[in-house]
């Protein structure tokens, strides 16, 4: 199983970063041990003083597929959820400065948050999906996939052309504006339309 992420697919979450915005889809992997799930607590880890939450549409793959063309990518998932990337900032920014990889901010444990999945079809627009996320009650991040750079079709078959997508792989297909830092106690929900995806804490 893998975990596919793609970066700056909404485009005021790239300026809010000072990122350009990409001309092609932009993908890095977490790692099977960054799965966090059940809506277990986050642990803060030690090596970061600023863990940011990005909340994201996160697709399942649903058959084998490689080369897939975008008219027919639809084909390869059947599920969605919602999905938290949390990201080590200040690592990420010394990674950035120097030119080298994110692994190290982006791929450590429980840096990727997942619950529950849903079929496609209990969605009332596939190709425009609300979801937010609240922290103590208060909405951080709100967003609809309509406004994302790439579709997901266009996600699917750029990223098949490198990669083979495997059933029960997972592709967190970008974040919106609105990320921020998350500190220990904080109570984060998650929803799709009305929905609740995610209810954990942050230890």
């Amino acid at each position: 199983m893998k975990i596919i992420c793609i970066g700056r697919n909404y485009s005021e979450h790239a300026r809010e970063l000072n990122n350009p915005l990409p001309s092609k889809p932009v993908f890095f992997m977490k790692p099977d041990s960054s799965l966090l799930i059940n809506n277990k607590p986050f642990f803060l880890p030690a090596f970061s003083k600023e863990i940011h939450y990005e909340a994201e549409i996160v697709l399942k793959i649903s058959r084998l597929g490689k080369n897939i063309q975008s008219q027919f990518a639809h084909r390869y998932y059947n599920a969605v959820g919602l999905g938290i990337d949390f990201t080590a900032r200040d690592l990420q920014e010394v990674c950035k400065k120097a030119g080298h990889p994110w692994e190290i901010a982006k791929s450590f444990d429980q840096s990727a948050v997942v619950n529950r999945f849903v079929s496609v079809d209990t969605l009332p627009d596939i190709l425009a999906i609300n979801f937010r996320l609240d922290i103590n009650e208060r909405t951080v991040q709100q967003g609809n996939t309509k406004d994302m750079i790439f579709s997901f079709n266009e996600i699917i078959a750029y990223v098949s052309r490198f990669i083979t997508l495997k059933t029960g792989d997972m592709i967190f297909t970008g974040t919106p504006a609105g990320v921020g830092p998350v500190k220990a106690g904080d109570h984060l929900v998650g929803f799709i339309e009305q929905q609740v995806f995610l209810d954990f804490c942050i230890r």
